[in-house]
């Protein structure tokens, strides 16, 4: 059980591993120089390739330390980042994902293809490829800095250059955390990863030292200290572990303030500063008296004398009189606790998330929906009996069944970037398949959205980046013939806007003819010549089954699959997708969408003997409609004249069909879509109510004007109106 826990905990780590291994490979492309982001995929990989050794997953660790060692080059100065090496590193990333997927399933992984990508690997490590890159020499200056210079600068610097040894020693001390018990054969395979990086030597084990259980390693490796923390990363036991660097002190840690004033004065080399500030260094900077010690000019021995005759910035100041002896003795406990504070708040970073399954998340947001319809059915049955105590009672139970909603629905929300960043590869990768130059620029990536809502608009946002990519950007030929850069753009962006979420894919590519697409719908038979269409109604065409200006099959387009698909995925979202486009200048596509699928606030209304939820968020304002101004109502015009402002309005009761007695004063809930402003006329208007949507059945998906269905408190079903598709309507009649 616990093994199998571990590797699905070191799954779960990898895919995201191999997330930021792409996302970092796709920036290394544009930056093939930025150290940074070499470090950042040779760690995903190690860390990649040493977790999988320890959890029995040896065909990856083994695949992925070949990729790691490429990269090692890399970050080494031995080897340039190419788009051959790119494109192969992003295969590389491909195949440990399917060999990660496979590993329930044999049979998924395909030899040949690792067998291509290694071989792909050694002619990029071939020593004609290193030769034609510069070779880069690691100089000191006279600071001790780390210089790098060419072979040919190095050469004018004063001819060859010593090799620097790059090996370090360090102690590592493992500790129980807590009063965790830590068996021997817990820690073989902690101990053998380690083995890995280098020497590895005991130097005493808990039956050795006695007192609190410790054991301490020594491990003399070329690897920096950040490569040993990651074997730690799903060590097994209950360990806490500190790596110091030889010459620092690794004996237990002071007990207490008083040990601590005593450590303070035997290790002052701690905490004078040498001659440049100790703050200026990291840890891995050599101080002065190991440069000095590695010339030879001075023994170990010499460097320990003239330590011991150094005083403790503490005992300095009090030698002057500058301050009592007491408060140096108070600053050291101060900063004990400081540090004490720092490391715990060390560990509560690191475990202030956790991984949540997806299906107890979403059978918690089920759980609170039939919450809210149960606190509903209580505040209604409270409001008759007309009992303060209970009133309150029922009051205090919205309350917190608001919060518990918010809260809910809050850890379901999740940027959208993390969807927009999987489209750079699709770009990257379909534009060169194309023999096109596509760059993509994204903004927006911190919009929050339902989870469900981001995993369901995945294939329509392929399509549609697919689509701009096959359609929409001309070849750089075509480019240039026409005034334009030869890389085409594609922009992807994200905003809120009210209780929507506004996503929109602009290209700066040839645009569409309405024209064309007139032609074709008339060759398919989706109108007929006499048909009389506004520009936008033929841009909609696209989006009907079978549809397709494409001249001929490819990989990409041709086959009139995929606008269609994209129409019904949007609209299963309860979103509306708009498109608009100029011959010549690009294709602008939005997509609005709302921002959760589970529950929402909404003001319900009465119509008759039916009840309807309009989302709150749309909701501008209510106001009332005499009788005398619908009798004076011409049958193709209805318009309000709001505060200066004509605001067209429409009656729900004509629009489902209500055969019931119109009230002598109805109201209007003026709404908000889209910069557009209309009325909604209803009989009554009963308040705020909070909305747990549920799906209507197939006999009602083809209405329009409904996007759901709620229960009320009594019970009974209020329908939830479809606004946004209501005042598009609306708008289009008017026109």
């Amino acid at each position: 059980m616990s093994d199998d826990l571990n590797r699905q905990i070191f799954k779960e780590e990898a895919y995201d591993l191999l997330g930021e291994l792409e996302t970092g490979l796709l920036e290394l492309e544009e930056s093939p120089d930025d150290m940074d982001l070499v470090n950042q995929v040779f760690r995903a990989l190690h860390t990649i390739k040493g977790s999988g050794a320890m959890f029995g997953f040896e065909d990856i660790a083994e695949f992925t330390h070949e990729v790691e060692t490429v990269f090692d080059m890399v970050r080494n100065g031995d080897l340039p980042v190419t788009p051959e090496l790119s494109s192969l590193t992003l295969k590389a990333r491909d195949y440990i994902k399917k060999m990660l997927d496979g590993s329930e399933e044999p049979g998924v992984v395909d030899p040949d293809m690792m067998q291509e990508i290694l071989e792909g690997l050694q002619a990029v490590t071939s020593s004609d490829a290193i030769e034609a890159a510069p070779e880069i020499v690691v100089l000191e200056d006279a600071t001790g800095d780390s210089l790098e210079v060419s072979e040919e600068a190095g050469e004018e610097a004063g001819g060859e250059q010593p090799a620097l040894s790059v090996r370090h020693e360090y102690q590592i001390v493992l500790t129980p955390k807590g009063d965790a018990i830590v068996e021997e054969s817990m820690l073989v395979s902690l101990f053998s990863e380690l083995g890995n990086l280098g020497e590895l030597h005991m130097i005493s084990h808990p039956e050795e030292g006695g007192g609190a259980p410790l054991w301490k390693l020594s491990l003399i490796s070329d690897v920096i200290k950040d490569n040993i923390q990651d074997v730690f990363f799903f060590a097994d036991a209950d360990l806490d572990f500190d790596i110091f660097e030889v010459g620092q002190d690794v004996s237990n840690k002071p007990a207490g303030p008083e040990e601590a004033v005593k450590q303070q004065a035997k290790a002052p080399n701690e905490s004078l500063p040498q001659s440049v500030e100790d703050d200026d260094f990291d840890e891995e900077t050599p101080r002065l008296g190991e440069i000095l010690v590695k010339t030879g000019e001075v023994t170990e021995e010499d460097i320990q004398e003239a330590l011991k005759k150094q005083k403790p910035l503490g005992q300095i100041l009090a030698e002057e009189g500058k301050i009592a002896p007491e408060k140096v003795e108070t600053a050291v406990r101060e900063q004990v606790l400081g540090k004490e504070r720092d490391a715990h708040k060390r560990r509560q970073d690191s475990l202030s998330s956790i991984r949540v399954a997806a299906d107890k998340l979403d059978y918690l947001v089920d759980l609170v929906g039939e919450l809210v319809i149960v606190q509903a059915q209580i505040t209604q049955v409270v409001s008759e009996r007309r009992d303060p105590a209970m009133i309150a009672l029922a009051e205090e139970l919205e309350r917190l069944s608001d919060e518990l909603r918010d809260s809910t629905l809050g850890i379901r929300m999740l940027p959208i970037g993390t969807s927009f960043s999987k489209f750079r590869r699709l770009v990257r990768d379909l534009s060169g398949e194309l023999g096109k130059e596509i760059g993509l620029s994204t903004s927006g990536e911190d919009t929050e959205l339902d989870k469900t809502v981001i995993e369901r608009l995945g294939d329509p946002m392929v399509h549609l980046l697919r689509n701009s990519i096959g359609h929409g950007i001309e070849t750089p030929d075509e480019r240039r013939a026409a005034g334009k850069p030869p890389q085409g753009m594609i922009f992807l962006s994200a905003e809120h806007s009210g209780g929507e979420v506004l996503i929109q894919i602009v290209d700066d590519g040839k645009g569409m003819a309405s024209k064309m697409i007139r032609e074709k719908a008339i060759e398919r038979g989706l109108i007929t010549k006499e048909t009389e269409l506004s520009e936008k109604e033929l841009l909609k065409l696209i989006f009907e089954p079978g549809f397709s200006t494409a001249t001929e099959v490819t990989n990409v387009s041709g086959r009139g699959v995929g606008m269609d698909v994209v129409k019904r995925a949007i609209d299963s979202l309860r979103g509306s997708i708009d498109i608009d486009s100029k011959p010549g200048k690009g294709t602008t596509i939005t997509i609005r969408l709302p921002l959760t699928l589970a529950i929402i606030d909404g003001l319900q209304v009465q119509v008759g003997d039916g009840y309807y939820v309009i989302p709150l968020s749309l909701v501008e304002e209510c106001v009332e409609l005499a009788g005398s101004d619908v009798e004076s109502e011409e049958s193709d015009q209805r318009i309000l004249h709001l505060r200066g402002e004509i605001v067209p309005y429409i009656h729900l009761r004509e629009w489902f069909g209500i055969e019931s007695e119109r009230p002598a004063i109805e109201q209007i809930v003026i709404t908000g879509v889209e910069g557009s402003r209309i009325g909604i006329v209803v009989d009554t208007v009963i308040g705020e109510h909070q909305t747990v949507i549920k799906s209507l059945g197939r006999v009602y998906k083809d209405v329009e004007g409904l996007s759901g269905a709620t229960i009320k408190g009594d019970g009974s079903i209020a329908l939830i109106l479809d606004i946004p598709r209501l005042v598009r309507r609306v708008i289009a009649d008017s026109r």
